[in-house]
């Protein structure tokens, strides 16, 4: 048996091509699925099952897509009400995939119909694990609705006691989540690897006797999700099609004017100094690359299902249609070039002033907002004194609260903050991004809040 990992470190998330040398089962792909199929093609295997461990609530899936193509079994929970013909599974089946056995195992928690597999080649196995049991925790389980999140934290606890006690200690770990998706929960590792038996020692879902005491842990410690996960899970219940790669034709002069002007969602790719020093007015910065979370705040920030316009670089705009279209978002429009004067050679051009805390504490006036763009999870941790808390998911819907005068806006590291800027001068406010990392702030001399005791 050989496992191929396909990660998406966009998301946080990986799929899975897991073959005997000649037949491959393929778990949990993303909306792009030539990945999956160049993965199959180097190793010289058919893809003959694909499986889903749940509907996913972090991603647009390419299961159905990528069964319908190789003509291949799509195994789906026989519970799940999805609108496709599927190889229905239920909890306890066998299924033979070449020399391998695949096994399934109820385990609901992240979502009520999860299941994650067991395969075997007859000497080793390995437990795919989807939302379940991950690298030092389990997959999060306020997904669904606000009123299941206690019933599914039980059935998560019971569930990775169930899994650990079907699976071989020595078997490998294979999760979908928790290299930096929001699906994950409490204090996953950053692992790269792991074994069943490791994890009976290293995750609390394991190692916490008391059952009423991790309900009350895992929830306490929940924090806010993207709101695009809301449309997650219905597309993938309609069997989503093929994702559309393709870079369109790059838009003239006077249509991306015109887009500009009429206040559609022009998205500059571009890194955030570049941005803040020059660029078309109305714009707003999402960062691409740089290890950024560019899909994550780009579908959690943005009105769902309006048209997009993507202005950068061909490369980033090519990757940053990929990525989009793991989330839902199909056929953004785009234009091609990083010199916003040439682009758009009437459009007025616009800047912000882009400092480190040295130059706010300089330039900052008393009467002026100290903006924290941070979760309030984080904020409530440790925050500047006198700062102002709207996280950055919500600065569209809370504008207004923001009080009037210049804004020095903030966040953990400088991305958020550079997209909150954007965003309020697009709105007509004065703006300076603080382009800096929070964990340096008291060390530079600035001000900390009292924390509560």
């Amino acid at each position: 048996m050989d496992v191929i990992v396909i990660e998406t470190p966009q998301l946080g998330d990986r799929s899975y091509l897991v073959h005997d040398g000649a037949v491959a089962l393929v778990i949990d792909p993303q909306r792009d699925t030539d990945r999956v199929e160049n993965a199959a093609r180097e190793a010289g295997v058919s893809i003959t099952h694909v499986a889903e461990t749940h509907l996913h609530n972090d991603y647009v899936t390419g299961g159905f897509e990528l069964a319908r193509s190789h003509d291949a079994k799509y195994l789906v929970n026989a519970a799940d009400p999805v609108k496709f013909e599927r190889e229905p599974v239920t909890d306890g089946q066998v299924i033979a995939v070449g020399n391998l056995t695949v096994t399934v195992v109820a385990t609901p928690g992240h979502t009520h119909t999860h299941v994650s597999y067991i395969v075997s080649d007859g000497t080793t196995e390995a437990v795919f694990s989807g939302g379940s049991l991950l690298f030092g925790s389990v997959g999060r389980t306020d997904l669904v609705a606000a009123t299941d999140t206690v019933g599914l934290t039980h059935d998560q606890y019971a569930s990775v006691r169930k899994l650990v006690h079907e699976a071989e200690h020595d078997a490998a770990l294979f999760p979908t989540h928790g290299f930096g998706s929001f699906c994950s929960s409490g204090p996953a590792t950053g692992a790269g690897s792991s074994t069943i038996g490791e994890q009976l020692t290293a995750n609390h879902a394991l190692t916490d006797a008391d059952e009423e005491h991790f309900v009350r842990d895992l929830i306490a410690n929940l924090t806010a999700y993207p709101s695009y996960y809301a449309h997650m899970a219905p597309a993938n219940t309609q069997g989503p099609g093929p994702a559309n790669l393709q870079v369109p034709e790059s838009l003239d002069a006077a249509e991306l004017t015109r887009r500009l002007a009429d206040g559609e969602w022009v998205i500059d790719l571009r890194n955030r100094v570049a941005f803040s020093s020059n660029h078309l007015q109305g714009a707003v910065s999402f960062e691409y690359g740089n290890g950024s979370n560019f899909t994550t705040y780009l579908g959690w920030v943005l009105p769902w299902n309006e048209q997009l316009t993507l202005v950068g670089a061909h490369a980033d705009v090519e990757d940053a249609i990929r990525d989009l279209s793991r989330i839902g978002i199909d056929s953004p429009d785009a234009a091609i070039g990083t010199d916003p004067h040439a682009l758009a050679p009437d459009a007025p051009l616009a800047s912000y002033d882009r400092v480190g805390w040295d130059g706010m504490l300089q330039g900052r006036a008393a009467e002026d907002v100290l903006l924290d763009t941070r979760r309030i999870d984080e904020f409530a941790a440790s925050h500047l004194l006198g700062a102002v808390n709207v996280p950055l998911h919500e600065i569209l819907s809370r504008m207004d609260e923001i009080p009037a005068g210049k804004v020095w806006v903030h966040c953990g590291s400088g991305y958020r903050a550079g997209v909150a800027a954007s965003l309020l001068q697009r709105a007509g406010r004065d703006v300076v991004h603080v382009d800096a990392n929070f964990g340096d702030a008291e060390a530079a001399g600035v001000t900390m809040a009292a924390q509560a005791a």
